[in-house]
C-alpha cells in the first residue's frame, strides 16, 4: 500500500510539474525554480529529470535558463522542443517564413559583432529584402517574445529565449555551410541547462 501511495505522489508531481512548463500563467512561458519548489518539493529537480525523460518520447525536453554561474531559485524552467523542427512544423507553431528569416539574419547579424549591434543598423540590413513596416512590427514582437533583446542606447542582444531554444553555433555552421553533428551525450535525455548573461554596457 505504501509503495502505491508513493507511485501515486510521484505522478500526480509529474502531471503538476508538466503543468506548470506547458500552460502559461506568466508573461514569460515556463516556471521558476522557486515555484517548483513550492509545488514539488525539495527534490523538484529529479522530478523534472523524470517529466523531461517522458517528453523525451513527446520530442519535447525540460530547458532551464540560468541568470548565473550557479543554480539559483530564479532560474526558469520550461518545456522546448527537442533538436530542430522541420520549417513546415514550424509554420504549424505560428511562425511565418519570412519571420524566421528575420530572425535567423537579425541573430546572425548580432553574433557576428561580438553579441550586441544597434537596432538602426539591424533595420537598415533587413531592409534590403523586406518592407519597413513589416521589419519594425516584427522586430518589436521578437524582443517582446524574449528572442532579441534592446538597451538603453538602442543595442540589440540575443534574447534570453533564443539562448534557450536556439543553439546558436549550430545555426552559424548552417550560415557557414557546415552542420555539427550531436554527440552521443547531447543526445541522452537530462535537463539542460543555459546561462543567459546580462547585456554588458559600454
Amino acid at each position: 500500500m505504501a509503495e502505491e501511495r508513493d507511485v501515486a505522489e510521484l505522478r500526480e508531481k509529474l502531471a503538476r510539474a508538466a503543468q506548470l512548463l506547458l500552460y502559461k500563467h506568466h508573461m514569460q512561458p515556463g516556471a521558476k525554480a522557486w515555484e517548483l519548489k513550492r509545488a514539488l518539493g525539495r527534490d523538484y529537480e529529479q522530478i523534472l529529470n523524470l517529466l523531461d525523460a517522458e517528453f523525451d518520447k513527446l520530442g519535447l525536453q525540460v530547458k532551464r535558463v540560468s541568470e548565473g554561474e550557479a543554480s539559483s531559485d530564479s532560474d526558469r524552467y520550461y518545456a522546448t522542443l527537442r533538436g530542430h523542427p522541420r520549417v513546415t512544423e514550424a509554420r504549424t507553431f505560428g511562425w511565418r517564413i519570412d519571420d524566421m528569416a528575420m530572425l535567423t539574419v537579425a541573430l546572425a547579424h548580432i553574433l557576428s559583432k561580438q553579441g550586441k549591434a544597434p537596432l538602426k543598423e539591424v533595420e537598415r540590413m533587413l531592409e534590403e529584402k523586406f518592407p519597413r513596416w513589416r521589419i519594425e512590427s516584427t522586430l518589436d514582437r521578437f524582443i517582446r517574445r524574449g528572442y532579441l533583446s534592446e538597451d538603453d542606447e538602442g543595442l540589440l542582444y540575443v534574447g534570453w529565449r533564443a539562448r534557450a531554444e536556439i543553439d546558436q553555433r549550430t545555426l552559424l555552421g548552417l550560415l557557414l555551410g557546415k552542420e555539427e553533428k550531436p554527440s552521443e551525450a547531447e543526445a541522452e535525455p537530462k535537463v539542460e541547462t543555459t546561462k543567459v548573461e546580462e547585456p554588458q554596457r559600454d
